[in-house]
């Protein structure tokens, strides 16, 4: 006979206990698994809840039955649940549970400073003596750990040695793998060496703290060419990368520092590669200056254009077609090439050699009206002077000037979409 299905029933305060609730007959349930009337279910055992055949199944809780077993032992109901937590409540939580108390950090510093139980001596440059436990060592820093395999103990204590760095930096640096503990001022007095040390004996929580310090505000101009030589013999890349950028920024000024003439003097090739970044970045700097100038001649040919269709079509001010009510006293014109545009046809109306190369102003005025040809889709209602006459002048130009026509063209309608319709800009301030 197949096993019927279990069903696991949680703490709800709102069940009728009136009715009837069977438990499956088996003989590995005991009368300790049973619930009183006044306590919910607590065990995952074959509970079901329905409403069966009472020959088939025994009942159980039909009646409130007092229990002859100790209730004692019977745990107490789950808590009901509390808020449910969301997915960014749950996103926030830290994903590690991990938490050092401050008393945690002072038994390990008081460990270190007072050396009780030393079994290592650190020998420094100047031939003092930083004391340390072996095993300490050995589990911050696996290459301590190597070097301290290889050396020999005399006396019960062990000898290495941690040259090229003053004593100072070494006392900081061991300090740091018992406790994580430094002080800010032997920090930035040390910060170099700190860097080489965490490199070199692979302690990349202390290479963080010294590069996350050198990139937020300990890089000066005196040092930053010593800061960008280590950052590449330490990969620290985006800290080199930060180094690059002030020197490049402040060429002139870094140049003149000590650190640089004694990098031109121990890594002449460092010193080219800056001075073609240096170049590299006024020459970038440059050609954004030029495009930048180009977009913007491009975009007042555009407004010229759009003032020359305003001047023409509808008339502005004093100026306008024929057909047209002037009225000279109204407000300021919404179009910012109108006024230079205005003086420039009424030149060209009354100018005596108005021939094209004879007169600069004129020649601009002709280039001006051979452009809006270029651009008009409605060359036989547009009432922009010439329009038709310059149509029919573009069919017979050559190919190298109808392809310098287009290319002006297209910049221009470029320009204009970059910065989107003058006109709407125009009704937006307005």
């Amino acid at each position: 006979m197949a096993e019927p299905p279990i069903l696991v029933l949680p703490y709800d305060p709102k069940i009728s206990w009136g009715k009837k609730i069977y438990l499956m007959a088996a003989p590995a349930i005991d009368s300790a698994w049973l619930s009183s009337p006044s306590d919910p279910f607590c065990k995952s055992s074959n509970v079901c809840v329905e409403e069966a055949n009472p020959a088939d199944i025994l009942p159980v809780l039909e009646d409130p039955i007092p229990f002859a077993s100790n209730n004692s032992n019977i745990p107490k109901p789950p808590p009901l649940p509390g808020k449910i937590c969301t997915r960014t409540e749950y996103s926030k939580r830290p994903r590690e549970c991990s938490f050092v108390p401050k008393e945690t950090k002072d038994t390990w510093d008081r460990l270190f400073k007072e050396g009780h139980g030393a079994d290592v001596c650190i020998i420094t440059n100047e031939k003092s003596c930083v004391l340390a436990h072996s095993n300490v060592l050995s589990s911050a820093s696996p290459v301590l750990g190597n070097v301290l395999g290889l050396s020999k103990v005399k006396h019960g204590m062990r000898y290495i040695k941690i040259p090229g760095v003053p004593h100072g930096a070494v006392y900081v640096f061991i300090r740091f793998l018992y406790s994580s503990c430094y002080e800010e001022e032997e920090l930035q007095k040390f910060v170099l060496h700190l860097l080489v040390l965490s490199h070199s004996y692979s302690i990349p929580s202390l290479k963080r703290v010294c590069i996350c310090s050198l990139e937020q505000g300990w890089l000066t101009k005196e040092n930053v060419v010593d800061v960008l030589q280590l950052a590449r013999n330490c990969d620290a890349p985006r800290l080199a990368l930060i180094c690059v950028r002030m020197v490049v920024k402040n060429f002139k000024s870094i140049s003149s520092t000590e650190g640089w003439r004694a990098m031109r003097r121990a890594n002449p090739a460092l010193e080219q590669e800056l001075v073609e970044s240096v170049v590299e970045a006024d020459t970038r700097k440059q050609e954004r200056q030029r495009k930048m100038e180009e977009k913007k001649v491009y975009l007042q040919l555009y407004e010229a254009m759009e003032a020359l269709l305003h001047i023409c079509k509808d008339g502005c001010r004093t100026i306008g077609p024929r057909d047209k009510v002037l009225k000279g006293s109204q407000g300021a014109c919404t179009f910012p090439a109108c006024k230079g545009l205005e003086t420039l046809v009424r030149h060209f109306s009354s100018c005596e050699t108005r021939v094209p190369g004879g007169c600069v102003h004129c020649k601009r005025m002709w280039q001006l009206l051979e452009l809006h040809s270029c651009m008009c889709n409605e060359p036989g209602s547009c009432k922009v002077p010439l329009c038709r006459h310059f149509k029919g002048k573009m069919q017979k130009q050559s190919k190298k000037d109808e392809t310098k026509w287009k290319l002006l063209v297209s910049k221009v309608i470029a320009a204009k979409n970059a910065v989107g319709s003058f006109s709407s800009r125009c009704s937006g301030l307005s």
